[in-house]
């Protein structure tokens, strides 16, 4: 067999100006009269065009996805702007709710009349016990707000309890729920009078020496008017019970007031127990006397321990 010549380097040149020379004379043909630039240029512009589809097909879903990635960069920046705005407007509103509620309290408890047209001073809860069996509250005024000692303190349910420790700006509040506080009731139903005291539940044991009726559930008991003033509404009766051959009834009471949501408070001040009849004497059939000679408080308990304590965070003054 006869093998191929190789090309020299003339004839190579020779062929590729053949090529060239050709080229050129189709795209004046096809330029109809263009200039020669201008052919040159749609002629690359033919021959790169399918070159430039392929390019365009391979890097557009890559231009795309990169757009993507960015636009979830930027949505996810605006999602934590909207999410933080909206913490803030919640925390707003709650606020709002807050002083709205506190408001409400307040105007509630300032159109309270206490009885009689007493006096009295509005205090706020500052602090509770130190445990769920020390019912006491402390509140925000004291001595120089005219309050002292054995001051009923009433809100808009009812009867809470009495002041046992007075300061310069601070006042300690012992709750009807303590077993060392008693109160003389009469049940509105039946006009029998009684004493409640607390026993450390939620509720009052209702006792009454002398019941010609019985103690009927869901009567009310209100203040007899003794050591505390007459007509505060002190709970109502959850079972009824009739006196047991003469010994007397025994019974409980739900306390008119939820302790548990305390916040605004009246103080009655102005009120003498000296100057209201003794009715616990008379409940337990005893004729009325002055003052107990064996320096029992205005309950008739023994002073508790603890009475001489100072409110959590102040020094006692004076």
């Amino acid at each position: 067999m006869q093998s191929f010549r190789r090309f020299d380097r003339p004839t190579t040149l020779a062929i590729v100006l053949i090529v060239v020379a050709f080229m050129l004379a189709t795209f004046d043909v096809r330029s109809a009269g263009a200039g020669v630039g201008t052919t040159m240029r749609e002629g690359a512009q033919t021959l790169f065009s399918p070159l430039q589809d392929v390019a365009s097909a391979v890097t557009r879903p890559v231009v795309g996805f990169i757009d993507a990635l960015s636009d979830i960069a930027s949505l996810r920046d605006e999602n934590d702007a909207l999410r933080s705005e909206n913490e803030d407007l919640k925390r707003q509103i709650d606020e709002f709710d807050s002083v709205q509620s506190e408001l409400e309290q307040l105007m509630e408890i300032n159109d309270l009349e206490a009885p009689q047209d007493l006096p009295t001073v509005t205090a706020r809860i500052a602090s509770a016990g130190s445990s769920s069996f020390d019912h006491v509250r402390y509140i925000n005024k004291g001595a120089d707000d005219g309050i002292s000692m054995g001051d009923a303190v009433i809100d808009e349910q009812g009867l809470i309890g009495r002041i046992d420790l007075v300061l310069d700006d601070r006042a300690r509040v012992r709750l009807i729920l303590d077993p060392n506080v008693e109160v003389a009731v009469l049940d509105q139903s039946t006009s029998q009078a009684g004493m409640v005291r607390g026993d450390n539940e939620n509720d009052l044991v209702l006792r009454m020496f002398s019941a010609e009726e019985p103690a009927r559930e869901g009567s009310v008991v209100v203040t007899a008017g003794s050591r505390f003033p007459a007509g505060i509404r002190v709970g109502t009766i959850t079972r009824t019970a009739a006196d047991d051959a003469g010994f007397g009834l025994d019974t409980r009471v739900k306390p008119a007031v939820s302790f548990s949501r305390l916040d605004f408070v009246k103080v009655i001040v102005g009120y003498s127990p000296l100057d209201a009849p003794s009715i616990e004497r008379e409940v337990n059939g005893e004729e009325p006397a002055g003052p107990n000679p064996d320096g029992a408080n205005d309950e008739g308990v023994e002073p508790s321990s603890d009475a001489d304590a100072s409110v959590p965070g102040e020094e006692e003054s004076g």
